[in-house]
C-alpha cells in the first residue's frame, strides 16, 4: 500500500479525531516531511483534511468521496472479511466482477465504482450510474445453491439494502419484485443478480449480486424523471453518508447471505412489497396479460392469478402496477 493510502487509513480510523503527524512518521517509518507531502497530496485530491498547531491533522467528518479506506472502519463482524476494490469510473460493476469471478475471483470480492459508463439493469435496460451521485458495487459469491433457489439472492439483497437506505435516511423502502426498491414512489435503486451453472453438479458456480443506489442523483434522463429519484435530495455534510451506506449494505449482506436457505427474512420482503394484492400486467413476450399478484412463495416466486382463474409461480420476468 502507497504512502497516500497509509496516512488516509489512519486518518479514516480517526475521523473527526486529531492524529499526530509525528506520531504517524514513527509508526510509518517515514520523515514528518513525507507525511506533510502526502497530506497536501490528500487534500489536492479533494479530501477535507485541517492541520491544526501542536495537535495534528484531521480528517473531518464532512468527507464524503468513497474509498476503502472510508468504508472499512464501519465493517462488523464477517464484512470485515470482505476485499475491497474501489474504482474511480468503469464500464460496468458486474460486467468486470463477472470476468473476475470467472478467473477465479474468491468469494467476498466487492468491485465499487465511482461512476458506472454502462451500467446494467435487469432484462438489458441500463441503470443511470453518474459520477459521485450513487453507490454501485457488485459482489462475487460462491453459494452452494441449486439453479432453482438462485432466485433467493436477489430477494434476500433486496432486503439487505431496504434496511440500509432505511436506517440512514428513515424512509420506508418498497419493494417491488423482484428487484427494485422504491422510496416515496420513486425507484431508487435496482439489483442485478447474474450467475454462472455448474453442468457436473447442477448448482452455481458462482454469482454476481450488482446493486447501484441513486444517493442524491438529479437530472435524470427524459425516460427517467418521472420514475426515478434518490435517497437524499441533498447529501448530509456532517457526515461520510455514500462510506455508511456502503458499509450498512456491506453488513447486511454478510449476514443476508448466511441465512439464505432458512428464509427468514421472506416475511420482511412480503412485507415490503407493493404487488401483494394489486391489479397487475405480466409482461411475456410482446403479451401484456392482466393477472393479480396473490402472494410471493417459500423460493421468493410471485405467485399471480390470471383473469380465467389460473394461477402460477414467477421465477423471473417483468410485472407492472395496472393503472385504475
Amino acid at each position: 500500500m502507497e504512502l497516500k493510502h497509509q496516512i488516509l487509513k489512519i486518518l479514516e480510523e480517526n475521523r473527526g479525531n486529531s492524529v499526530n503527524g509525528t506520531k504517524m512518521a514513527k509508526e510509518l517509518y517515514v520523515t514528518r516531511s513525507a507525511i506533510w507531502k502526502n497530506i497536501k497530496q490528500l487534500q489536492s485530491d479533494g479530501y477535507h483534511i485541517e492541520g491544526i498547531p501542536n495537535r495534528g491533522y484531521i480528517l473531518l467528518e464532512s468527507n464524503d468521496i468513497l474509498t476503502a479506506e472510508s468504508i472499512s472502519p464501519y465493517l462488523l463482524g464477517k464484512a470485515k472479511n470482505f476485499k475491497l476494490d474501489v474504482r474511480k469510473s468503469v464500464s460496468s460493476t458486474n460486467t468486470l466482477a463477472k470476468e473476475l469471478a470467472a478467473d477465479g475471483a474468491s468469494e467476498g470480492y466487492v468491485l465499487i465504482a465511482l461512476e458506472q459508463t454502462e451500467g446494467r439493469g435487469r432484462m438489458g435496460r441500463s441503470f443511470y450510474s453518474p459520477d459521485s451521485t450513487g453507490l454501485y458495487l457488485s459482489l462475487i459469491l460462491r453459494p452452494q445453491l441449486n439453479l432453482e433457489d438462485s432466485l433467493l439472492i436477489t430477494t434476500s439483497t433486496a432486503v439487505a439494502v431496504a434496511k440500509a437506505i432505511e436506517k440512514l435516511t428513515g424512509n420506508d423502502v418498497y419493494i417491488k419484485w423482484v428487484n427494485d426498491l422504491f422510496v416515496g414512489g420513486k425507484k431508487v435503486s435496482g439489483i442485478l443478480t447474474e450467475a454462472s451453472l455448474n453442468i457436473e453438479n447442477g448448482g452455481l458456480e458462482y454469482a454476481v449480486i450488482g446493486i447501484g443506489i441513486n444517493v442524491s442523483t438529479k437530472n435524470f434522463p427524459d425516460n427517467l424523471k418521472s420514475i426515478a429519484g434518490s435517497i437524499f435530495s441533498k447529501k448530509p455534510e456532517d457526515k461520510p453518508i455514500t462510506s455508511l451506506l456502503a458499509a450498512e449494505v456491506l453488513n447486511n449482506l454478510s449476514q443476508a447471505m448466511d441465512n439464505l436457505t432458512d428464509r427468514t427474512y421472506l416475511e420482511e420482503y412480503k412485507k415490503r412489497s407493493f404487488l401483494i394484492g394489486k391489479e397487475i400486467y405480466v409482461l411475456k413476450g410482446n403479451e401484456s396479460l392482466p393477472a393479480k399478484a396473490l402472494d410471493i412463495d417459500d423460493r421468493a416466486r410471485l405467485v399471480v392469478e390470471y383473469q380465467n382463474g389460473s394461477r402460477e409461480a414467477l421465477s423471473s420476468g417483468e410485472v407492472s402496477v395496472r393503472a385504475k
